[in-house]
């Protein structure tokens, strides 16, 4: 039986999907030897915004990494798809780690995705990360999560 042909992508874009398969790379692999390589990601001015930050350029952007190094035990990506459109990427990742205070036996997971604008060169010019904080995180905190976690069940009844 005959495999469909694939529509050719369009002019640019196989390079930007190559791009951002080592991006993808790039952040599976980070780590405190590699965040010097950081600037050959993103452009000098980029923006990068999650749930906690709101940064621009790539020395503050580091500064979140470094911290997550800091505050997390064996803190690390791993991306479970890649979603190529014109000049945007849309990243679905899992975040895996684990506390260096309170539970620092289990490991934490944090699903989310990050939306990444690109420069024609392929750089990352907007970085915006997506996962629901309440659930994914301060529900698993203790003291806080038994309150986040009766919170949600009194706005579902």
């Amino acid at each position: 039986m005959n495999q469909p042909t694939l529509p050719e992508a369009p002019a640019g874009q196989t390079d930007l999907r190559t791009r951002v398969a080592g991006i993808s790379r790039y952040f599976e692999s980070i780590s405190p030897e590699t965040l010097t390589e950081i600037s050959n990601w993103y452009t000098t001015d980029a923006r990068f915004k999650d749930p906690f930050n709101d940064v621009r350029g790539v020395p503050d952007i580091t500064r979140i990494f470094e911290h997550m190094f800091h505050s997390l035990h064996a803190p690390h990506f791993v991306v479970t798809r890649q979603i190529v459109d014109g000049s945007h990427a849309f990243l679905v990742w899992e975040f895996h780690f684990r506390f260096k205070r309170f539970d620092t036996v289990t490991e934490q997971v944090v699903h989310g995705g990050s939306h990444l604008t690109l420069t024609p060169q392929g750089l990352i010019s907007e970085h915006r990360d997506y996962w629901d904080a309440a659930e994914e995180l301060y529900e698993k905190l203790p003291v806080l999560g038994g309150l986040m976690r009766w919170l949600r069940k009194r706005a579902v009844t």
